[in-house]
């Protein structure tokens, strides 16, 4: 079973920033992804890192306000969010994923750890 821990989450006002962190067990060569599941809604990719950091993806919904990166050598996958908005409160979480141009999939025999909380007031 790999170990994954998210951290980074909090409350913040529309407009601010956070960065979220994560460290998983099973790092090296995986292509990774951030997940997030809002408050009675499923689960979604909204960005995926391919495992050498040159390919990237991101949803409509966080193009142009997430940044996802990686630091292969401490095994850590972040994701930079800024000018945060309402809808992007969710627990958000970490996964070794696929993705193409149009998807971002979680490898779901990866488990799934305890996320990290988001919300963004008005």
């Amino acid at each position: 079973q790999v170990q994954v821990r998210e951290s980074g989450g909090g409350s913040v006002q529309a407009g601010g920033s956070l960065r979220l962190s994560c460290t998983a067990s099973a790092f090296a060569g995986a292509h990774m992804g951030w997940f997030r599941q809002p408050p009675g809604k499923e689960r979604e990719g909204i960005a995926c890192l391919s495992w050498n950091a040159r390919n990237t993806y991101y949803s409509d919904r966080v193009k142009g306000r997430f940044t996802i990166s990686r630091d292969n050598v401490k095994s850590l996958l972040y994701l930079q969010m800024n000018d945060l908005k309402p809808e992007d409160t969710a627990m958000y979480y970490c996964a070794a994923a696929s993705f193409g141009n149009s998807y971002c999939h979680p490898e779901e025999s990866y488990g799934w750890g305890q996320g990290t909380q988001v919300t963004v007031s008005s």
